[in-house]
């Protein structure tokens, strides 16, 4: 499947309620868009997009990755919109294992799971992609989100797959927890 768009965010603070945040927290999203084959139909094998999933990803992921310039990424997050003509199970079936490796292996790695969030949208619309570490999800520092907008996109026809990254946790969080320097990254939880 080809991608037809590629589009990019990149959000840095610098500063929070009036406090330097050092170093400065950098989140990114890249989202591709493609056709959806399965538009205005009932497919039970979704399999093709699970498969194209992977170099999708690569694509998407690698921009995403050195969109972030210096930093690393070390919180993760995924999303996706279908066009009205499709159904929400078509922007999972690109969410899966297949795609969510790719995303591990263009962070440097990650035993946590992805956080995910898919919906049926018309063009335009706003998604909040949740963010997590990448290691630990019981991180609550790094429990945070991006929020972007597709302008035209996706069309009724069309899949919009994303990937999101951030370098750091939350400036000021101060709400406990496991902290990330605790982090024993056996089981993707701790």
């Amino acid at each position: 499947m080809q991608i037809k768009r590629m589009l990019g965010f990149y959000d840095e603070t610098a500063v929070d309620a009036g406090r330097a945040v050092a170093p400065p927290l950098v989140k990114v999203a890249v989202a591709a868009v493609i056709d959806n084959p399965f538009a205005g139909r009932y497919v039970q094998d979704l399999g093709p997009l699970t498969a194209a999933s992977e170099e999708i990803g690569r694509q998407i992921c690698a921009r995403a990755v050195a969109l972030m310039g210096p930093h690393q990424p070390v919180s993760y997050g995924k999303a996706g919109l279908v066009g009205a003509n499709g159904e929400q199970e078509h922007a999972v079936a690109m969410l899966t294992t297949v795609f969510g490796n790719v995303m591990r292996e263009a962070a440097g790695g990650g035993k946590a799971w992805i956080s995910s969030f898919t919906k049926r949208v018309a063009s335009g619309a706003t998604i909040d992609i949740p963010l997590a570490h990448k290691d630990a999800l019981y991180v609550r520092s790094h429990y945070d989100g991006i929020t972007i907008m597709l302008p035209d996109a996706p069309g009724p026809d069309e899949i919009a797959i994303i990937c999101a990254y951030a370098s750091r946790g939350r400036p000021n969080h101060r709400v406990g927890g496991l902290a990330a320097n605790e982090i024993k990254g056996v089981d993707g939880l701790v």
